[in-house]
């Protein structure tokens, strides 16, 4: 079989993409951008270096770019206190008492769990909303009126 170099620029690509599938990561993505503009500048019949230079200059580009808008990006809340990822977030629990370490024990989903309190101020007894969940420990907090 004679490859020219268009169909190993392909190639590569394809199992860039593939490895960016796998991984999950955007960044093999625009490593991936890149070698599509070596395959690009090989159908041109440019020379290999000019078809380095396309594919350096195009995925160095796409992946700051890419880095670039990331960083912009703000951050989102951690993996505790997202409700996308724990769908206790924002359920709203009855504690019967608090104890002087500032923990309780409650009953949520038809589990028990103990809770700890992570508002301002002394705990309370009474309804309260489930602002990140740590492991197996809920953190409370008063809800607002």
């Amino acid at each position: 079989m004679n490859w020219d170099h268009s169909t190993a620029w392909w190639v590569a690509t394809g199992v860039l993409v593939a490895a960016e599938l796998a991984s999950g990561t955007f960044y093999l993505l625009m490593v991936a951008i890149g070698t599509a503009a070596g395959a690009l500048a090989a159908h041109a019949a440019l020379p290999f270096t000019g078809q380095l230079m396309a594919a350096a200059a195009v995925g160095g580009a796409a992946v700051a770019l890419w880095h670039r808008r990331r960083l912009a990006q703000p951050a989102g809340p951690r993996a505790a206190e997202n409700p996308d990822l724990n769908l206790d977030v924002g359920s709203h629990v009855q504690v019967p008492a608090w104890g002087e370490d500032r923990r309780a024990h409650v009953t949520h989903r038809g589990a028990a769990w103990t809770a700890r309190f992570g508002g301002h101020g002394a705990p309370s007894p009474g309804e309260h909303v489930i602002v990140a969940v740590e492991g197996t420990q809920l953190v409370l907090d008063r809800v607002a009126v």
